[in-house]
């Protein structure tokens, strides 16, 4: 199976371009038709068996009222799922634009079990979990906030150990105090990485920090792991081969 891993930065782009004409807010206004199309090819061309999107427009006027999800679900044959990803009552769910902003999973396996879960503390809370015939998946974005982002990790252990079947999570986890939040994390509930280089991911054009993750847990067997080098975000995608032991 192959797992795709992919922050879109809701189909905005990056670069110079991106800052025109506020330094980091104007680029989130600008039309996105055009990038989602280059977008939609590389996912295409990956033949993913599941997706995890992250930074997801539902239908906002800066995605022409389109839901990036059901888009890129359409193109490549997957089945969606997906929510805001902003605390319920939050001033967010009501703001133009930012309410529509959310995290998606893909799947080919139609009857898969589609849950919502949130996070106690931080901005962005939403956790999709995917359960699977015979595996769990779990996707996340995690605070900028240190503090938050351990509350929610401890949360995600929880979350983790209670699962029967085994586990993969992935998403972007803004650890931007290094690679040992992480460490921590996975020693916890008994997840290994599959970005065993330790890669960076973060700027795609000049990646310098490793920010997302798919890890992985006991009854899952890596088969390969790659970050192509694509820019059409400011976050690079990985790519996750994998066979589960108790169907190998």
């Amino acid at each position: 199976m192959r797992l795709l891993l992919y922050n879109l930065r809701y189909g905005a782009g990056h670069g110079p371009a991106f800052n025109f004409p506020l330094p980091g807010i104007g680029g989130y206004m600008r039309a996105t038709g055009r990038n989602l199309g280059r977008i939609v090819e590389f996912i295409q061309s990956t033949h993913p068996d599941i997706a995890g999107l992250i930074e997801v427009d539902m239908g906002s006027v800066r995605a022409a009222t389109q839901n990036q999800a059901e888009v890129i679900a359409n193109a490549t044959g997957l089945v969606p799922a997906y929510h805001n990803k902003y605390a319920r009552g939050s001033i967010n769910q009501y703001l133009p634009i930012v309410r529509k902003q959310g995290n998606a999973f893909l799947t080919r396996q139609t009857d898969a079990i589609q849950r919502f879960h949130y996070f106690d503390l931080g901005i962005k809370r939403l956790i999709i979990e995917l359960e699977m015939t015979h595996l769990c998946l779990f996707l996340v974005h995690l605070s900028l906030r240190y503090r938050h982002r351990q509350h929610q990790m401890h949360h995600l252990v929880s979350l983790v150990r209670s699962s029967r079947k085994p586990v993969i999570v992935a998403g972007d986890f803004n650890t931007l105090s290094g690679s040992e939040e992480i460490d921590l994390f996975a020693a916890a509930a008994g997840l290994h990485s599959a970005n065993v280089r330790n890669q960076s991911s973060w700027p795609s054009s000049h990646p310098h920090r490793q920010l997302d993750f798919i890890l992985y847990s006991q009854g899952v067997r890596m088969l390969a792991f790659d970050i192509p080098n694509v820019q059409f975000s400011d976050h690079l995608p990985l790519l996750f081969d994998f066979e589960l032991e108790t169907a190998a």
